[in-house]
């Protein structure tokens, strides 16, 4: 078995041929798209970068349709790398840096002669559209071969993790993306009224229908239909929702002809739908309908590598939609972010996001901003140190002079610490100067000038 490695990096090239030769396999190399040409005939696989010297390596797999099975490599790890590389008929995506262990497990599964066949890569975690985590990578190559097929798909995550932009990003990506995405919560529909909404109804079907009504399934006729939380649709609907899966045909409520609809069905929850099964409360045979490419969004503390990413963008964005310069996030706020659990997974990281676009005082967000925005839970872990909280000041004092530039900036500083230290320690003191100078390490002379200067009265501190 040969494969041929094309990629114009003899360290890549160089560390695939060691894997592949691991695994008993020959090795071809070419370093641009006209070398692979010539190679391509004796190759039984291809590992091929995107970006190369002579072309773009996913136009020349279009172009070539090769019949050995193409593994696509490109430091470019996102999910619209992923989609495309399959769209153009690839075997399997995989990120640089990659992992070869993976390459040899890949090379492995090929070989006609391997006795038992080797376990495939887990489950992606889940996440929202972004981030460059092996749980990301891994969600890639799912939804790449996902907006490939028509096949029902089940997504499953905790609340705000991104469940909604997932099924759309898989619905732009598939053959059904210039038809109508419908998107429907089915927690947020009266249970007396879900069977309606989905399905349609005929004039006078129930008091106020004064007209006939298309139901989401026929709004959603040739694209694809997201039914957010399915576990919460009531059983009635369950057993609606079952018959149109197996004979593609939708009755509105109230009668009329039975209409045939092309649909591609997309389902998510958070709850546990095997513990609903076993209880009674969701169809067994629904369950296995809408599970046909299950996908697991993990929660955003299981990709803490992906926060900063995720932060950084989505706080460009709050603050362009505010009309402003995106602020910049230190490092101690980058720390803090990755520290925290977010419970809300995605949706909570935004509108903390969101939050520091409007209140961030200066152009560099800082632990303290965090800690702010995150509100009373995570500021009880986090106390705000003297070298912040003048930091903090400084750049609120700078901020006020908007674009002019302010003069004389350590002095005022000075100015505004000075008495407010003098003033503690005194009150520490009953107002005694001699034990307030030993506690400020100053001599006497030193903190009566002081004092004068800032007109405070070692009276008014005597208990």
């Amino acid at each position: 078995m040969r494969v041929l490695i094309v990629d114009d990096d003899p360290a890549v090239r160089w560390a695939l041929a060691r894997a592949a030769r691991d695994v008993g396999w020959q090795v071809l190399q070419a370093a641009s798209l006209a070398e692979a040409d010539a190679h391509l005939h004796a190759a039984d696989c291809v590992f091929l970068d995107v970006f190369l010297p002579d072309g773009d390596g996913l136009a020349w797999l279009a172009q070539r349709r090769p019949q050995a099975p193409v593994v696509v490599l490109t430091a470019k790890g996102s999910f619209e790398a992923a989609a495309e590389a399959f769209q153009q008929g690839a075997m399997e995506y995989l990120p640089k840096p990659f992992d070869l262990d993976e390459v040899r497990r890949l090379l492995l599964r090929l070989q006609p002669a391997a006795a038992e066949p080797v376990p495939s890569e887990p489950a992606a975690k889940e996440g929202l559209i972004l981030g460059k985590s092996p749980a990301m990578q891994a969600l890639y190559r799912i939804l790449g071969r996902a907006a490939a097929s028509d096949l029902t798909v089940l997504i499953r995550g905790e609340s705000g993790a991104g469940k909604e932009v997932i099924a759309r990003a898989l619905h732009a990506k598939s053959q059904r993306k210039d038809k109508p995405f419908v998107a429907v919560n089915m927690a947020a529909i009266p249970a007396e009224l879900a069977e309606a909404e989905l399905f349609g109804h005929e004039k006078g079907a129930f008091t106020g229908a004064v007209r006939a009504r298309a139901g989401y399934f026929e709004q959603a006729d040739g694209g694809t239909l997201f039914l957010d939380e399915v576990g919460d649709a009531p059983p009635a609907v369950q057993t609606k929702l079952l018959r149109v899966l197996e004979e593609g045909m939708v009755q509105r409520l109230g009668g009329g002809i039975p209409k045939r609809v092309n649909v591609r069905l997309i389902a998510a929850t958070h709850q546990d739908l095997e513990a609903k099964v076993h209880r009674g409360e969701f169809r067994e045979d629904l369950y296995y309908r809408l599970n046909v490419i299950p996908i697991h969004v993990p929660p955003l503390r299981e990709r803490r590598e992906d926060i900063p990413m995720l932060a950084e963008h989505l706080l460009t964005e709050a603050a362009r939609e505010l009309g402003k310069e995106p602020p910049v996030l230190d490092a101690s706020a980058v720390e803090l972010l990755m520290q925290h659990d977010w419970p809300g997974n995605v949706r909570e990281l935004k509108n903390v996001m969101r939050r520091l676009a409007v209140l961030a005082p200066g152009p560099i967000v800082t632990m303290t901003d965090v800690a702010l925005a995150l509100g009373p839970e995570a500021n009880r872990h986090h106390r705000e140190s003297l070298a912040e909280a003048v930091a903090r000041w400084t750049r609120q004092y700078l901020t006020q002079h908007g674009h002019a530039r302010p003069r004389d900036v350590y002095q005022r500083i000075l100015e505004q610490v000075e008495p407010a230290v003098l003033g503690a320690v005194l009150e520490q003191t009953g107002g005694n100067q001699l034990r307030a100078a030993e506690v400020l390490g100053l001599n006497r002379n030193t903190v009566r000038k002081l004092l004068r200067k800032y007109g405070l009265d070692p009276k008014e501190f005597r208990r």
